[in-house]
């Protein structure tokens, strides 16, 4: 990271700071390029750098605005970012009232879409058909995780419903592993798993929702699904040109379940559109716009592996925030569970091959 210029003293706008994380180029350590911050390593395959006459410098129409972030640890902004994300989530539960699930998610992604795309401004002219393709593929997979997840924390313990799409990543990263070790990290995610489907309880005491419990293994899958997708469209799109073009297709898929319901709800008697919209852009901005940009600043100044194990905690500060957020109090089998979870993420990531 670089270090302040005596002749820059002009203090950086939040809005540029967070537009010059997202305009950047490719991070030398990985880039985000799904809707929850997925990361690859390196650049796409053949590809180099453009020279930069100030290394170490951050390249792009704000380059300074970065500078500050580099007085926060790194892992202290991987954190941020994360708790973000869930706060994002559990603000969005409101909405469903108004809005419902598939309304409100529609309306989430839309205005992310709008905001990185006038961001990134992804330019699609010199892509092959294979990155578009994959690019749509992604954005797909991205609606269905965030509609299915939506879904599940609608019916279940905010908790419970990311560790079970934790799941997703999870199984990624065992079967991509190929070692008969991992056969532990495995058995204990699924005790795990165990724990929060058998033992669990819902938000009224009684046994889990079992629609729930589908939406969640659902966007489990889908995880999965994005996570093998977000690798190739990182490799064919600069920064977070392949988030925009993603979170676009994202959009438009749910717009046929999702706007009819949005429409209603911002129409409905006694209904306050403006406020309903600005809670939704609010929501956007804490999911995925804000967060990316923290984790794509603290990816560039920490290893891989490193942030591998913050992001295996998603699960648990998922938890908290549901608690603090929204009250919702976990038991002693449902936070086994999630602990199972997170430790055989944290086994399986630091134990797996580099």
């Amino acid at each position: 990271m670089p270090t302040s210029h005596p002749s820059e003293t002009a203090a950086p706008t939040p809005a540029a700071a967070v537009a010059e994380a997202l305009a950047m180029p490719p991070a030398p350590k990985g880039e985000p390029a799904g809707e929850r911050g997925s990361w690859r390593r390196g650049g796409a395959p053949g590809s180099t750098a453009p020279p930069d006459a100030h290394p170490g410098r951050p390249t792009g129409r704000f380059p300074k605005v970065l500078r500050r972030p580099e007085q926060i640890p790194a892992p202290l902004l991987c954190l941020t970012a994360m708790f973000l994300v869930q706060t994002g989530i559990a603000l969005s539960k409101p909405l469903f009232g108004p809005l419902g699930v598939s309304g409100t998610t529609f309306l989430r992604l839309g205005f992310a879409a709008v905001i990185l795309l006038a961001v990134t401004r992804p330019r699609l002219r010199d892509k092959r058909p294979r990155d578009l393709a994959a690019a749509a593929l992604l954005g797909m997979a991205s609606a269905g995780m965030t509609f299915l997840f939506a879904g599940a924390i609608d019916r279940l313990p905010m908790g419970t419903a990311a560790t079970i799409e934790f799941l997703g990543p999870l199984a990624v990263a065992l079967v991509f592993a190929r070692r008969a070790s991992h056969l532990l990290w495995a058995l204990l995610a699924a005790a795990g798993v165990v724990l929060l489907t058998l033992l669990g309880e819902g938000g009224d005491g009684g046994g889990l929702d079992p629609v729930g419990l589908l939406y969640a293994f659902g966007a489990a899958a889908c995880y999965a699904a994005y996570i093998l997708f977000t690798d190739k469209v990182g490799a064919a799109f600069q920064g977070f040109q392949g988030l925009a073009v993603s979170m676009t297709v994202g959009a438009l898929t749910l717009a046929p379940f999702g706007l009819g319901q949005a429409w209603d709800g911002l129409t409905a008697p006694g209904a306050s559109p403006v406020a309903l919209l600005a809670a939704v852009a609010g929501v956007s901005l804490l999911l995925p716009v804000i967060p990316y940009a923290l984790e794509m600043t603290a990816l560039r100044r920490m290893p891989q592996r490193v942030f591998s194990v913050l992001v295996s905690l998603e699960p648990a500060v998922s938890a908290l925030v549901g608690l603090v957020v929204l009250g919702q109090l976990l038991g002693v089998p449902q936070l086994a569970g999630i602990g199972c979870v997170v430790a055989a993420s944290v086994g399986a990531t630091l134990t797996g091959r580099r």
